[in-house]
């Protein structure tokens, strides 16, 4: 997973009354976050009346990144000054890669691209993939059959979005596809 993007949702369940020292935390939190290695943004979902969850969404560059930040001075004290506030430990879920290109099941928050970027990105992937390397395992197995020619060609297109393509594209469009 090393240089992939990755984003930590988070989620805090906040004491009744305890909002606005929440927040004022959670400012302070995001203000010192801003300067740390990596760091491409937050995200802060506020709850709908009668919830008092928060979710928040933090993005770093890669995973080494968020694991300095885990481990950082600025964490461990936040940690300790948001109990105060919050009725139990925060629940965390690391998104990495791919993941974020596929809609999250109903209930789920995660913020996605935007549908319209998206789209424009994975149409020039997937026409350059086709176009190349389909074009490629034609030639080089143009006896063998077509559906086996389908599938060598899916499996590396499919492996090649995975691992190589989709990561950095991410990383390299990330402004552009989460508009603010």
């Amino acid at each position: 997973m090393s240089g992939e993007p990755v984003t930590v949702v988070v989620t805090r369940r906040v004491k009744a009354g305890r909002e606005a020292k929440y927040e004022a935390w959670l400012s302070r939190l995001v203000a010192s976050a801003e300067a740390l290695p990596g760091f491409l943004g937050t995200q802060v979902h506020r709850p709908t009346p009668p919830s008092r969850e928060y979710t928040s969404i933090f993005r770093f560059d890669t995973v080494e990144h968020l694991r300095a930040f885990e481990a950082s001075d600025l964490r461990r004290r936040a940690l300790l000054e948001v109990g105060d506030f919050v009725e139990a430990d925060a629940s965390w879920k690391e998104l990495t890669g791919l993941e974020l290109w596929f809609t999250p099941p109903p209930g789920t928050v995660v913020p996605q691209p935007s549908r319209f970027r998206m789209a424009l990105v994975m149409i020039a992937v997937v026409y350059g993939l086709v176009f190349s390397i389909g074009g490629l395992v034609a030639r080089v197995l143009s006896t063998a059959p077509m559906a086996l020619r389908l599938l060598v060609t899916i499996t590396i297109e499919v492996f090649f979005m995975t691992y190589v393509l989709m990561p950095r594209l991410t990383r390299w469009l990330a402004r552009w596809i989460y508009p603010k």
